[in-house]
């Protein structure tokens, strides 16, 4: 929430010095020695203050059970950590078993039946091998692998766009 610092530089700072409020605590001329950090970024980073729906959202998080699984953690998805700009945290509902071994599978929302047939087969096949699947929520092809693996009892993990409380589509 620092303005001016994405996820490239956050990414820089806290691989830099370890944590969060070790890149807050951290020196102006230490700041500075990482690349892409501008002074404007230092005055941005010295002047920061909690945003008023921070609180708010971490509570919401508790009470609904969710993990905040940050950049730092040993959860953090690794391939994901290996990408120029990881999300810095992620909401977690449930487990993340780093032993599982994962299948993306994604696909136009405006799928055909052919489609969402062969999907759905495709992923229960793989879920029953001890695949996960992982997909987004999207309808379409996306909904359908995680059908496919919750028919034979595997297991699947969404990926949501739209935030904690906004589970897009409803239906799903």
């Amino acid at each position: 929430s620092v303005p001016g610092i994405g996820n490239l530089l956050a990414k820089r700072l806290i691989d830099a010095f370890a944590s969060p409020q070790d890149v807050f605590d951290a020196s102006d001329e230490a700041l500075l020695r990482v690349d892409g950090i501008t002074r404007r970024h230092v005055a941005a980073l010295k002047a920061h203050k909690m945003p008023a729906g921070a609180e708010a959202e971490l509570d919401l998080a508790a009470r609904r059970g969710y993990r905040i699984v940050t950049l730092t953690d040993s959860d953090y998805p690794q391939l994901l950590r290996q990408i120029p700009d990881p999300p810095l945290f992620l909401y977690t509902c449930g487990r993340i078993e780093s032993a599982s071994v994962n299948l993306a599978m994604v696909g136009s929302r405006n799928a055909t039946g052919y489609g969402v047939t062969t999907t759905k087969s495709l992923s229960g096949t793989l879920a029953s091998l001890g695949f996960t699947i992982v997909s987004g929520m999207a309808r379409g092809i996306d909904t359908a692998a995680h059908v496919g693996a919750l028919a034979v009892g595997g297991k699947t993990i969404a990926v949501l766009g739209s935030g904690l409380e906004r589970i897009y589509p409803a239906e799903n």
